[in-house]
């Protein structure tokens, strides 16, 4: 699970704790579970979880993979980071966010019947308790690291030949890089980057009584050095700031260092300006970016320890309060840059490797891959279980050869470059007509989308950049192929971004088709992300913000009215990274009411409440966290035995729902639906990554009886290895129903 600019990664107050009744790990609320009335008020608070609770708990549920003596130690350290990385993020949006609330002097209350001050009140009481946990485990870690040779060391402790060539390292290759700025009233405070490592240094002049104040940035960069410096090729480092410290006096020859402390601001990184008034997209936010640059900050971070002096100073400096929003961080701070450790090439100290494989049909057909969809019907992507590269990169990269094909229309929210931008290029240059829509506002990656944006521009591709007012977050690839005497729609629609390197750490899926009915769906959607009006109906999509919702809703309330005529019959299953939006919520409660059977599959923030007597009593909600990040969305309805699959790029949050463009289309073919129910079955039945929501928001993370037992994601590698092995000797149509069989049979047999 990386963080890499991704869409980035659940309770009312949590704490760690043991259960005495049995082994299970516990992530416990404060509140209690509602009690229901003969008649509940679906708008009463108690009923809901607040989102930015619940997405701090998803974090408790990360950690604890950091914890867990089951988890490889250098995956540990990873989830170390990652967890790091994360609150990173939530202070730059969520916690930004709720201070521009307060600040506007906002006192709505969320639909959990909290104000933004009473919820940035309770985010920092949760943060103190997650980081309490963060520097426990950090030393526990490292303390187990020591046992296998691998250590983080200060450089004091080095013998002097050690030291004396990191000092020559330091002066040839990091001290030309360090402007030490000074504070005094010819030397303003100095401007503070967001999440750049600083540190504060105290001196005098020999033999005087004066002090001054001096700031230097630690260039922690890919062009100066990583933040990590090993040790005459061993598995020993120590940081960059630490090196700097210890070579001082190269920075202040003939000055007495009285002290030197370390430091980290975060800035708010929401920053919303009137796309209505602007005249030119594009401008407005390069604009937003530079202002981003130098937005609030919301976050001082200081070294356990720092002066009480000098940590009221920088709190005044920087505008600050310096009993809600400073934060002493003992050990390593800046914990995200333990990616460099958790990247040794060790193998032993981590997960088995995988190696994402082709996928069962096109890795042993190396016809054009129009024609094999064309006569094999619909094929269901499954990444990183199986390739990017051969699949998706595959279909584009035709696509951009292929004599064939007329015309290319994608939509880019989130991409690595590489192929998926050279086969546009490609296309173009082979003449053929090449339009995209490129995501301008995708958070964190602005500058990197204006970047691909002026790139194929300058290719002679058409660029727009979506439709005003709303984010387009679908994930489609629309080609227009001449196939005989007759123009056919071929598409890719996804669950995940175009990006080659999250595929290998994301679950997501993907269907490359031709269906009729979707290709002229597309068509008229991708008219309206280049036009202006959207149609009033599709005929099998659901796309947002317009029928996704409102069919969502619909299909909830038919599973009702089944149930009614049919007791039993009901059944309606979701997977998704987050259940926000309050009427979809609702809804299930009231389905859940009915006793329809409701099961979601919810990796992170979660308004909903299972388990409630008298109202979700039929209901549960299980979050899977592993070595991949959780990031498929899958729908299904059982629809009175005329079953419905919907896979897309929509979670279930108001923003998606109402504010932004997105897709979920149907999964008729037979196959297909058997691979996304052996998914489902899979993670429902996980006793290794699987935690259970209880009523009062809890979660408990199932304790398997075999130490062995594999988790979910595991479960489904090797289900696509033994597929391919399948295919590879082309049996892959026979063994499909008996693998299928096999992991049902499985299933059935675990308590």
């Amino acid at each position: 699970m990386n963080q890499t600019s991704a869409e980035p990664i659940a309770d009312d107050l949590m704490v760690a704790e043991e259960d005495d009744g049995d082994e299970a790990d516990i992530v416990s609320v404060a509140s209690a579970a509602p009690v229901i009335s003969p008649e509940p008020d679906l708008d009463d608070p108690s009923l809901y979880l607040n989102r930015e609770l619940t997405w701090l708990a998803f974090n408790r549920r990360v950690l604890h993979e950091a914890d867990d003596p089951r988890t490889p130690l250098l995956e540990r350290v990873k989830f170390l980071a990652i967890v790091s990385s994360n609150l990173d993020e939530f202070f730059m949006k969520r916690i930004g966010g709720l201070k521009q609330q307060i600040a506007a002097g906002v006192h709505s209350q969320t639909v959990d019947g909290r104000t933004p001050m009473q919820q940035l009140d309770e985010c920092r009481a949760e943060i103190a308790d997650i980081q309490s946990d963060q520097e426990r485990i950090y030393g526990e870690v490292m303390t187990a690291l020591e046992a296998q040779d691998i250590r983080l060391v200060e450089v004091h402790a080095l013998t002097p030949d050690v030291r004396k060539r990191l000092r020559e390292h330091f002066r040839t290759d990091i001290f030309p890089m360090i402007t030490p700025l000074a504070m005094d009233p010819a030397h303003p405070f100095p401007f503070i980057s967001n999440l750049a490592l600083n540190l504060l240094v105290r001196l005098r002049f020999p033999g005087g009584s004066d002090t001054y104040m001096a700031r230097i940035k630690v260039p922690v960069s890919k062009d100066v050095s990583k933040r990590l410096i090993q040790v005459d090729g061993l598995n020993t480092f120590v940081t960059l700031d630490d090196l700097i410290v210890h070579n001082l006096d190269m920075l202040f020859p003939g000055m007495e260092i009285v002290s030197c402390e370390l430091f980290r601001v975060t800035r708010n990184a929401i920053v919303e300006p009137e796309e209505e008034a602007a005249s030119d997209l594009l401008e407005m936010i390069e604009t937003e970016l530079r202002e981003r640059h130098f937005a609030p900050i919301v976050r001082l971070e200081v070294q356990a320890g720092m002066d009480p002096v000098h940590r009221g100073m920088l709190a005044a400096e920087l505008g600050l309060n310096e009993a809600d929003d400073v934060y002493e961080v003992g050990g390593l701070m800046g914990r995200r840059d333990l990616f460099e450790l958790a990247s040794l090439d060790i193998p032993e100290l981590h997960d088995k490797p995988h190696r994402s494989g082709d996928h069962p049909v096109l890795g042993n057909d190396r016809r054009n891959i129009f024609h094999i969809i064309r006569e094999n019907g619909p094929l269901l992507l499954q990444h990183p279980y199986e390739s990017f590269s051969t699949t998706v990169e595959r279909f584009l990269t035709a696509a951009a050869k292929d004599p064939k094909v007329l015309a290319i229309k994608m939509t880019l929210y989130r991409t690595s470059g590489g192929a998926i931008l050279d086969a546009l290029i490609k296309a173009a240059r082979n003449g053929k007509q090449v339009a995209v829509m490129v995501e301008l506002k995708a958070r964190f990656d602005e500058a990197a989308n204006i970047g691909w944006a002026r790139r194929l521009e300058g290719e002679g591709i058409h660029v727009t950049y979506g439709v005003l007012g709303l984010k387009t977050h679908c994930k489609l690839i629309f080609v227009v192929r001449r196939d005989y005497s007759q123009l056919r729609r071929y598409y890719h629609i996804g669950t995940g971004n175009y990006h080659g390197g999250t595929a290998k750490l994301y679950t997501d899926l993907g269907m490359l088709g031709c269906d009729e009915d979707i290709g002229q769906d597309l068509t008229e959607l991708f008219n309206y992300l280049t036009g202006y009006s959207p149609p009033p109906s599709y005929r099998k999509i659901l796309a947002a913000p317009y029928t996704l919702k409102r069919g969502i809703l619909e299909k909830i309330e038919r599973e009702i009215a089944v149930h009614q005529r049919e007791p039993g019959g009901g059944l309606i299953q979701m997977k998704m990274n987050a259940l926000e939006d309050p009427d979809i919520a609702r809804a299930l409660y009231k389905a859940s009411r009915a006793g329809v059977k409701v099961d979601l599959i919810v990796r992170d923030t979660c308004r909903f409440r299972p388990g409630i007597p008298g109202l979700s009593e039929n209901a549960r909600v299980v979050s899977i966290v592993g070595r991949f990040l959780e990031h498929g969305r899958i729908l299904y309805f059982r629809n009175g035995g005329s079953e419905e699959y919907y896979i897309g790029s929509a979670d279930m949050m108001r923003r998606n729902l109402e504010s932004r463009v997105e897709v979920h289309a149907p999964v008729e073919d037979p196959e297909l639906r058997q691979e996304l129910r052996l998914i489902l079955d899979v993670q429902f039945a996980d006793q290794r990554s699987a935690w259970d929501m209880q009523p009062d928001g809890r979660y408990v993370q199932r304790q398997p009886e075999d130490e062995h037992a594999k988790g979910a994601q595991d479960t489904l590698m090797g289900v696509a290895e033994k597929r391919l092995s399948a295919a590879a000797k082309h049996k892959e149509k026979n063994l499909r129903s008996r693998l299928l069989s096999h992991f049902e049979h499985r299933l059935a047999q675990t308590p």
